[in-house]
């Protein structure tokens, strides 16, 4: 089978959430994500988005001039599991925004976050139509004394609130994980494209600022195959919304 075999589809908030635990590399799902899609083959589902509006909303707003309080989502999570076919990711995330764009007309972009701290920069983004807007090194993510990784709450909600700090203002015994984290956006409507208020970077500007990632491991140059999975800084959201449960399939 290929990726054209897949289909997607809405599915529940509690079914999106076993496969983003089973598949995505944090384990951790965004428990206000509004809207999710299922990606299946054969009749089994193995793959998953969930989208929802940005945890620091207002600081999103203004990216794209004029933009009204509900006309943007936050891809918050996507993961796939390894039989999926080949291109399986840009294929399910293009279904799934044209569905967005179908159902409901008012948004009117996308935006995402590439994890090269621990995952990768992004190329599915890349392969779908995205722009590159950001690239900043990683100011949140940490490894904690015990071994695990957390993220600073005051720029995300991850695994591990950190409420104990050091004389630095992080956890006792954390290190900050050296890394990067990109923005990616997609416009729905091409004319909100002009009304961006960042510059959209070019692609190779990732490898120039030493940030290149691949499944977790840092590269010299960029990658070219698709991230099976993203994370992100900043996600939010709400619970899954009736009207789109009944969306035709892709």
């Amino acid at each position: 089978m290929k990726a054209k075999d897949i289909q997607v589809r809405p599915i529940s908030s509690k079914d999106a959430a076993k496969i983003i635990k089973t598949c995505h590399y944090s384990g951790n799902v965004v428990q206000n994500s509004q809207l999710h899609f299922g990606v299946f083959l054969g009749g089994k589902c193995g793959g998953a988005m969930q989208f929802g509006p940005s945890l620091d909303k207002r600081k999103m707003l203004g990216l794209v001039e004029g933009t009204k309080w509900n006309g943007f989502l936050e891809l918050n999570r996507m993961a796939f599991a390894d039989w999926l076919p080949k291109n399986s990711e840009s294929r399910a995330l293009g279904v799934a925004l044209r569905m967005i764009k179908k159902n409901y007309p008012h948004i009117e972009w996308i935006v995402s976050f590439a994890d090269a701290t621990q995952c990768g920069d992004g190329t599915i983004y890349r392969a779908s139509g995205f722009l590159l807007t950001a690239i900043k090194k990683n100011t949140a993510i940490m490894k904690l004394a015990d071994g695990s990784v957390g993220v600073d709450v005051t720029f995300s909600k991850g695994s591990h609130i950190l409420k104990t700090r050091g004389k630095a203002g992080r956890p006792e015994g954390a290190e900050l994980l050296p890394g990067f984290q990109l923005r990616y956006m997609y416009f729905l409507n091409k004319k909100a494209r002009e009304r961006l208020t960042v510059p959209a970077l070019p692609f190779n500007e990732i490898k120039k600022r030493g940030a290149s990632m691949y499944r977790g491991k840092p590269l010299s140059v960029q990658s070219i195959d698709s991230d099976a999975s993203s994370d992100q800084l900043e996600e939010g959201g709400v619970s899954p919304t009736c009207t789109l449960q009944g969306a035709p399939n892709g």
